[in-house]
């Protein structure tokens, strides 16, 4: 391809990023807030009616917006020889350790381009949330939302918070400008105490329900000191600024994220007129109690882009729950990781995938470079339309997320492939992982997975290079 075409493509990239970006923004830029913008019934769910129970997910439908990638077939795969040689030549990087699978796969036949040891199980770290979006989106469905709800007691005067698993709830401290807009704490106050002054109330117990989510908040499977130096919260149905402190700031995270989203909850009530009676206490809320009021969290297409762009490790952990209530699972770590590998398998992408959690922090974790390809392709199928929120999620090389930090696509051999590449990264100790799709010179969408588990140093700029290779070829 020429060079004039190739900027081209770059450009298209850049500006695909940006309308993602702007076309969310506006619509959900109005209060009318997420529960306002649709009230269609929803290809996955319908929206929750005052008698639903309060244990079960609670998802309503709104457009699907996000980017589709670009498709193009018409051109020729690469030449197989040259690439394999450039290949082999940079995954002997000693940088890469002693275990390194990797794999290229021509996105419309499935065809495998390239291979070494890709049927080998590594650890994936981050990557894992790359089949933890595209199941929550085949199962869920890209419009889904999660709604936090206030109910009805069990007597007079008693309202319970009831948490839908969304961690994306914005507390009263909250920085504005959030893209996608979250559901907000203090709107549900307003919606709240405007609903009970209209029934001449204006004193009342509250409680709290977080028991959508099952088993232990913190999975076995992580390393002890993740919650403690804010990689991730405990995981629960309740929770806001996804259990920081701090809103913005990494560390800490609070011990208990339900019961300090209900005192900040109580607190915001009473800004609002309604006194609340003692400390709120946990309890579940009764089944069919009338609904007071409800916010609702960004569509899930929207949280899987946030997702793969940030490597927001609460909302992965989120998705997959919500996957496992879905698919009849309890939702714990268990439940979520055997529905995530339900929904792979009707995919038809489950060979090579095993997973402990929904975010990739488990070192326990298992999948094959050819499954993350199979499933990126799958993912950037026509056939699979739903599954389209993934590509735009993904960052792009030297412009967003965890490759747009100024140190990834900089070196020499790779930085002129910046913004030609879409990909995952995925990092843990000893553990660097990249996946993605590329455009090639003459015009044909790949995929590629890169993977080593056993990493001496620093081996970002091996991985990237390895990437460059593939978009330049």
């Amino acid at each position: 391809m020429a060079r004039h075409e190739r900027w081209v493509m770059l450009t298209t990239l850049v500006l695909l990023q940006v309308v993602t970006i702007v076309t969310g923004v506006y619509l959900v830029s109005d209060d009318a807030n997420l529960s306002a913008l649709t009230r269609q019934s929803s290809p996955t769910e319908p929206a929750a009616s005052p008698s639903t129970p309060p244990s079960a997910p609670v998802v309503t439908a709104g457009p699907v917006l996000a980017g589709l990638p670009a498709r193009s077939g018409g051109g020729p795969l690469p030449t197989k020889g040259t690439l394999t040689q450039q290949l082999t030549v940079a995954l002997g990087d000693k940088a890469l350790g002693n275990r390194v699978g990797a794999i290229v796969v021509d996105a419309a036949t499935g065809e495998r381009i390239f291979a070494a040891n890709a049927d080998t199980g590594i650890t994936p770290a981050s990557t894992t949330k790359v089949i933890t979006s595209a199941a929550a989106l085949a199962s869920l469905g890209p419009d889904a939302r999660l709604a936090t709800r206030v109910v009805q007691g069990a007597s007079p005067g008693a309202v319970v918070l009831v948490g839908g698993g969304d961690p994306t709830l914005a507390g009263p401290s909250a920085r504005s400008g959030a893209y996608p807009k979250p559901a907000s704490l203090a709107i549900l106050a307003s919606r709240t105490a405007t609903a009970l002054k209209a029934e001449g109330v204006t004193k009342v117990t509250l409680s709290y329900d977080a028991s959508l989510y099952t088993g232990p908040g913190v999975c076995p499977c992580w390393k002890p000191n993740y919650v403690p130096d804010g990689e991730v919260a405990p995981v629960s149905a309740l929770a806001m600024d996804e259990g920081r402190r701090y809103p913005g700031q990494p560390a800490p995270r609070v011990s208990d994220p339900p019961r300090y989203a209900a005192a900040a909850f109580a607190r915001l009530l009473g800004r609002q007129g309604i006194g609340v009676t003692g400390s709120a206490r946990p309890a579940k809320a009764p089944a069919g109690a009338a609904e007071l009021a409800r916010v609702e969290s960004a569509p899930v297409y929207a949280l899987v882009e946030r997702t793969l762009t940030h490597s927001h490790d609460d909302l992965a952990e989120a998705l997959a729950r919500q996957v496992a209530l879905k698919e009849g699972r309890p939702a714990s770590f268990d439940g979520a990781a055997t529905a995530v590998q339900q929904v792979v398998k009707r995919l038809g992408v489950a060979d090579g995938v095993l997973v402990r959690d929904g975010s990739g922090l488990s070192p326990h974790n298992r999948i094959t470079p050819a499954a993350l390809a199979r499933i990126l392709a799958v993912a950037s199928s026509p056939a699979h339309p739903a599954l389209h929120a993934v590509a735009p999620g993904m960052p792009v090389a030297g412009f967003s997320g965890s490759l747009g930090n100024g140190r990834r696509f900089v070196g020499p051999d790779s930085k002129g492939q910046v913004g030609l590449v879409r990909a995952k990264t995925g990092t843990l100790n000893h553990v660097s992982t990249l996946a993605g799709l590329a455009t090639t010179k003459d015009g044909r969408l790949v995929t590629f997975a890169f993977m080593a588990d056993r990493v001496p140093v620093y081996a970002e700029p091996a991985l990237d290079r390895l990437a460059a290779i593939v978009a330049r070829s």
